[in-house]
């Protein structure tokens, strides 16, 4: 059966929200804003972003367990996508803003909000994953899905991140007030397309309920083997786009020293990777031919994990100066020719382990599989942000006090040893991970 371009747009409208932008100004702007705007110290950014991962490690599969059960007159997952809306981009604006309050009035902020923004990711996004399972059982159909999602998450992190710093300066005031009123912003809109989602698509397909709930559906869960290699896969993925994203801000900062001016072009930490999300849009849309030139999911993921791999390497090598941003930039494009390729396949492979569990069970767990897609994503994009955090501690960066009484980055304490630490963050992290990926890659049963 052959679906409407106008759903598979409405399909990609929710990553478009969720991907594009949420997680893109959470994975990229997160770590910088909370050290050197929101005021909290490397340690309490850490424990924060791993507070919230152990978190998720419990709400992620009971909210997928939660959505297989879920029976409405709009469906099994798209209430609550629809009904998510609202409080999704509410509360990711609340998160942008820094409230007069003492340091541990703004770290109790902190907390609470970032919590309960996870959660509300969490209650929407799982849904919408799953969402992909009882659209169609058309196997192509699904990989076209697969791949309008990444695509509508890539050019829409795209544009948040280019539009970021000019929206930034004609916002103006202080750094606080910069960050507020986009967070305002881009909340509402994160709102409005994650509403458009929900009403654009639609549920073909009934999952095969358990009769009653039980803890067998995770025992199943745990003894799935393509559910366990494809978590991990996920998993690293999400840690290697993580480290890139957390560190970018501290590298164009500290390692290049802070915005570059090319022609009329301002190149600070979004817009240097902005030139990465135009790449994957381009490249998932390529994604659905390449896996079919290929032969299998399988082959075309290890292929766009090893380009990774490469071209993550090779970034170490430049030299750490202004000068090569545009060789820094091509490096970039070339590594996201590889993410590109990849990430449409994790979610379109989901859909075939849920498939797969469902056979081998008899009943749908389909929500319960694709929170693990969620989780792993949260998972890796936090830990890695806060083991960035981490990471320049121990290399010696530390926080000082400005005249206003604001917790700062100490720049004395930027010496040579943090700087190759972030270099090395961005470039030899992420191709460890990637390295990963093929390895696990190789021991994945299913070869669709």
């Amino acid at each position: 059966m052959k679906i409407k371009l106008s759903e598979k747009i409405g399909y990609a409208m929710g990553d478009a929200a969720a991907g594009g932008i949420t997680w893109k100004i959470m994975s990229i702007a997160f770590p910088l804003f909370f050290t050197n705007v929101f005021g909290l110290s490397f340690a309490d950014a850490a424990t924060l972003m791993l507070v919230a991962r152990l978190f998720d490690v419990v709400t992620d599969p009971l909210m997928g367990s939660l959505a297989d059960r879920t029976q409405s007159r709009w469906g099994t997952y798209r209430p609550w996508i629809i009904f998510g809306a609202i409080p999704f981009g509410l509360i990711f604006a609340l998160l942008l803003y820094t409230p007069d309050l003492g340091q541990t009035g703004k770290r109790i902020y902190a907390y609470g909000i970032y919590l309960l923004m996870m959660a509300t990711y969490t209650a929407v996004n799982v849904p919408y994953g799953s969402l992909l399972g009882v659209m169609t059982d058309d196997d192509d159909e699904k990989n076209q899905f697969s791949s309008y999602r990444m695509v509508g998450a890539y050019a829409m992190g795209f544009i948040t991140l280019l539009s970021f710093p000019y929206l930034q300066k004609a916002v103006g005031g202080t750094p606080q007030h910069q960050y507020a009123v986009t967070g305002m912003f881009f909340g509402l809109l994160a709102t409005l397309m994650t509403l458009g989602c929900g009403l654009l698509t639609r549920e073909r397909l009934k999952p095969v309920r358990a009769e009653h709930y039980s803890g067998k559906q995770f025992v199943d869960l745990v003894k799935n083997k393509p559910w366990i290699f494809l978590t991990l896969i996920g998993v690293s993925s999400n840690f290697f786009n993580g480290f890139r994203y957390a560190v970018a801000g501290y590298m164009l900062t500290y390692c290049l020293g802070g915005e570059i001016t090319a022609g009329k072009l301002i190149i600070n930490y979004t817009v240097f990777m902005t030139f990465g999300e135009l790449t994957c849009m381009i490249f998932g849309g390529v994604s659905p031919w390449f896996t079919r030139v290929v032969g299998s999911k399988k082959r075309a993921f290890m292929a766009a994990a090893l380009i990774c791999a490469v071209t993550s390497v090779a970034f170490f090598f430049i030299p750490m100066k202004a000068e090569y941003i545009w060789v820094m930039i091509t490096v970039v494009i070339l590594t996201s020719v590889g993410i590109g390729l990849y990430s449409p396949l994790l979610w379109s492979m989901y859909s075939d382990v849920a498939d797969y569990a469902t056979k081998k069970n008899g009943t749908s767990s389909t929500g319960l599989i694709f929170s693990s897609g969620t989780m792993a994503q949260k998972l890796g994009t936090a830990v890695s942000g806060s083991l960035v955090a981490l990471f320049l501690g121990m290399a010696g960066a530390s926080m000082t006090t400005d005249k206003m009484g604001n917790s700062i980055v100490d720049p004395s304490s930027i010496t040579q040893s943090v700087l190759d630490m972030i270099w090395s963050l961005f470039s030899l992290f992420p191709a460890a991970f990637a390295l990963i990926m093929v390895g696990l890659l190789l021991l994945y049963p299913i070869k669709k």
